[in-house]
């Protein structure tokens, strides 16, 4: 009896150590200026949740955009893994001419894959394909 309790306690010691070691997550430490040199042209937003945890594995904090040197809309986005854990997460952008029409073309479709470290922030960029798009919308989807 007392052997099969030592055997118990181990196990459950044991088993509570690699829950620890598994569940924890990695996060990411950063640094940048404190007062940024650059100016962005922010974006005022609008969004559409449908998933809550997407909402935490990668929330959106902002939306910069630009023009290239080509006179094309290039849209920045800073994305934040809330969560302590790594999250996958797949984006894409539609781009929409000035009467709103969606501009097609063979990446339309294509999703791009991205892993967020847990408390990471990460930029993601799409540049229309071409100057008659003059707006975006971006699409979030979460992988597992």
């Amino acid at each position: 009896m007392k052997n099969l309790s030592y055997r118990t306690l181990l196990t459950a010691g044991l088993l509570a150590t690699l829950a620890g070691i598994c569940g924890c997550g990695t996060t990411v430490n950063t640094t940048e200026r404190a007062q940024p040199v650059g100016q962005a042209d922010m974006v005022d937003d609008k969004r559409v949740l449908t998933d809550s945890r997407l909402d935490v594995h990668a929330r959106i904090r902002g939306v910069n955009q630009s023009m290239t040197a080509g006179g094309v809309l290039r849209v920045q986005v800073e994305l934040f893994n809330d969560s302590r854990s790594r999250r996958s997460v797949s984006y894409h952008f539609d781009w929409f001419d000035q009467n709103m029409m969606q501009v097609e073309t063979p990446a339309t479709t294509a999703l791009i894959p991205l892993v967020l470290e847990g408390k990471e922030s990460r930029f993601i960029s799409g540049v229309a394909p071409t100057p008659a798009c003059k707006d975006f919308r971006l699409k979030l989807i979460r992988t597992y």
